[in-house]
């Protein structure tokens, strides 16, 4: 029986039941996974991510808010965040829209959120002057200021925000919108005319990650920046023009290997080499010759703890490498804010 490799088209046009097309967060874990990955980078012990002294001390800091996030969270939870009205989730559904818009009206409760997570970091905050200083800068924001600072992350403005505040302001956004979308039926969120913007809230996908485990195994899903809700986007596709005609990958290599010696060595002793837990793919960047853009992709095949967020944010030598080859951010992350993406 000889068997046929299947097409983009035909994997898309394949049972929706077979694929799982949308995986809802679960913050009530999510938050507390990714401040533990978060340390496990700043402290360097993560196999093909190397993070520096000075980004170590960064992403340091970043595990604090995730922390607070999920101090938050367990405060919200079960009660949750007030969904959209029925109608006008309906209307969404019914046309192919974000149910949970993240550049429409924002629920009141977030603005809550944002004072709480400042409060979880107060106890942080004690011997960390830098941090003491944002916290009071942040908390004298008036409620305009902090809805124009709120405008400005979700739709990646390079204006309106102290770059500074920017990751305090979207993890009250994050927190907000990952709890209102666990909330949320499925059924509600319908694929939208690109398949690069979330379903559920119709932000930019952070990065993309290779999934194992039930029927989500092998998969790539598109993992979002504002709700943290995960799509399913066929492999060797590019996220940000769909184009699948020139995609390429680019990874990190240490300078002291040797595949070829370590393949002849292998060899000798009769073995193969394990392609599991393999460094070198865990983080690659998916790089598009169409749109000279590139999103980086994270491997769970290889490393079974990957976080597209956090290690999008400590992998920060792949986007210099990538760009000095001409390609172009797709999109940012909430957590560091740099320059406008392409």
């Amino acid at each position: 029986m000889v068997q046929r490799l299947l097409e983009p088209g035909e994997i898309e046009a394949l049972d929706h039941t077979a694929i799982p097309r949308l995986l809802l967060p679960q913050p009530g874990s999510l938050y507390t996974a990714r401040a533990e990955r978060l340390r496990q980078l700043a402290a360097n012990n993560i196999k093909g991510i190397p993070v520096d002294e000075a980004l170590a001390s960064y992403v340091k800091l970043m595990a604090e808010l995730v922390q607070a996030q999920a101090d938050v969270v367990k405060t919200l939870l079960p009660a949750g965040i007030p969904l959209p009205p029925d109608d006008e989730m309906k209307v969404a559904h019914e046309h192919n829209m974000p149910v949970l818009p993240a550049t429409g009206k924002r629920p009141a409760e977030w603005r809550a959120v944002f004072a709480a997570i400042l409060d979880k970091l107060d106890a942080q905050a004690a011997d960390q002057p830098q941090l003491t200083n944002a916290l009071v800068a942040l908390r004298a924001l008036t409620d305009a200021q902090l809805e124009g600072a709120a405008d400005a992350v979700l739709g990646d403005f390079a204006e309106g925000i102290d770059p500074l505040h920017a990751p305090f302001v979207a993890a009250a956004l994050q927190v907000t919108w990952s709890v209102m979308a666990a909330q949320l039926d499925e059924r509600w969120a319908q694929p939208l005319m690109t398949g690069t913007l979330c379903p559920v809230c119709g932000s930019h996908p952070v990065a993309s990650v290779i999934r194992i485990g039930g029927q989500s195994q092998g998969y790539r899903y598109l993992h979002c920046a504002v709700c943290a809700s995960e799509w399913h986007m066929v492999r060797v596709k590019c996220s940000c023009c769909e184009s699948n005609a020139k995609i390429a990958y680019q990874g990190l290599t240490p300078a002291d290997a040797d595949p070829v010696a370590e393949n002849v060595a292998a060899a000798k002793e009769g073995k193969t080499l394990n392609k599991a837990n393999d460094p070198t793919r865990v983080a690659r960047a998916e790089t598009c010759d169409e749109c000279h853009t590139y999103r980086k992709i994270f491997n769970q095949e290889h490393d079974y703890n990957v976080d597209p967020l956090a290690d999008d944010l400590a992998s920060l030598v792949l986007d210099v490498l990538v760009s000095e080859l001409g390609y172009a951010r797709a999109s940012g992350n909430p957590l560091l804010r740099l320059g406008s993406p392409a």
